[in-house]
């Protein structure tokens, strides 16, 4: 299958960047509604709708919701490039229907996507309210879980920049999970299906991001809606969409989650699940928090009334300003860094380091510095 091209004719133009709300999604969830199958399945805290949709006629029952944190709006995207696929009238899109029946979340936190927050309107992860159910978002997606009665549960996210795969200077680009169900994180039937799905995307992905796939911490904790569904008996997969190199809108990263949700379905119905291949999803390499957004070396600063070399840091602060994602660099660790990597790296090979300040950098300043007065450093970013 031609990946590649199936996403270039899938893609929803659109919907580009960081910045994804329910008025950008509304027109085209309506466009969508050609059968009846859109639907306000009740409100956020703030009275704004939430929407599901329904498509195909498959035995096998798909449940899928992102931005259930309002700040992680990649699978978004992704979500509504499946959607325009599935309504393509291709020879793919008539298997997917036949196959499956999807029903599609596309936001459940309306007020969060707003304010471009983790949280809702009610300043709760509604990723950890699984079991007390005190929000509205919460109580909805539970009561669309027994209703619907899935067979699989897509739990869709982002990650922050931090993530690498492994021990590696890959980035994590997508990251899977198949959430455990108990303390002991037991694999039984229903998270070893989970598994299966994730090896099989691993193995398309690998093709187009080798090494920069990996695989989310599975400690328990039943307040989250994935442990939850497991617990419950569905199978369940988180997707994680990561940091790709110099891809902060997370238009390519976009593209690796729809191949990863488009070649599991396409596992899912040619295949006969379980296949006992568990210690694949183990050999998937774990995340780890080893990436800055920049790191700059071998700069000379004054410290104690001495002149020494050392490294620092610098983290991109995600702030939304007039409808607008803007990316507003600080530092953030000052040191060694020896097993840590940066996107971007830069060898100051012994300039001086200079503000217009006290000419100390320090944590949580904003990056905004000279190298011996020679190299000017502007939002993190040598300005040339």
């Amino acid at each position: 299958m031609d990946f590649e091209k199936l996403f270039n004719d899938s893609k929803e133009e659109s919907l580009y960047g960081r910045y994804i709300t329910l008025e950008k999604i509304e027109p085209l969830l309506k466009a969508l509604n050609k059968n009846n199958n859109l639907h306000i399945i009740g409100q956020s805290v703030l009275g704004n709708p939430i929407y599901s949709y329904t498509i195909g006629t498959g035995k096998t029952k798909i449940l899928l919701w992102s931005q259930m944190h309002g700040n992680e709006s990649t699978t978004t995207k992704a979500l509504f490039d499946l959607l325009k696929l599935l309504n393509s009238n291709s020879d793919l899109a008539a298997e997917l229907l036949k196959s499956f029946t999807f029903l599609a979340i596309p936001m459940l936190n309306p007020d969060g996507a707003a304010s471009y927050t983790r949280i809702n309107a009610n300043g709760i992860d509604l990723n950890r309210d699984f079991q007390d159910l005190t929000q509205p978002e919460s109580q909805l997606l539970r009561k669309v879980y027994e209703d619907f009665k899935p067979d699989f549960c897509y739990n869709l996210h982002d990650q922050r920049t931090i993530f690498a795969a492994g021990d590696t200077n890959k980035p994590a680009t997508v990251s899977f999970l198949a959430p455990s169900f108990n303390k002991a994180r037991d694999v039984n039937s229903v998270r070893e299906k989970a598994m299966e799905v994730i090896v099989a995307m691993d193995a398309v992905l690998q093709e187009f991001i080798p090494n920069q796939v990996g695989r989310f911490d599975d400690g328990f904790n039943l307040n989250c809606v994935g442990d939850t569904f497991t617990y419950l008996g569905a199978p369940t997969i988180l997707f994680e969409a990561g940091h790709y190199q110099k891809d902060y809108q997370r238009e390519n990263t976009r593209k690796f989650i729809f191949i990863a949700l488009v070649s599991g379905l396409k596992f899912i119905y040619e295949n006969d699940i379980v296949r006992n291949e568990t210690n694949k999803y183990f050999n998937i390499p774990q995340n780890k928090p080893i990436f800055y957004d920049l790191i700059y070396k071998n700069i000379k600063i004054r410290y104690d009334n001495k002149q020494i070399i050392t490294n620092f840091a610098i983290q991109f602060s995600e702030v939304l300003d007039k409808g607008e994602i803007k990316f507003v660099a600080v530092i953030a660790e000052i040191g060694e860094l020896y097993h840590n990597f940066g996107h971007f790296e830069y060898d100051a090979e012994g300039a001086a380091y200079s503000d217009q300040n006290d000419n100390i950098p320090k944590l949580g300043q904003k990056a905004d510095f000279y190298l011996s007065e020679k190299v000017k450093i502007v939002n993190g970013l040598p300005n040339v």
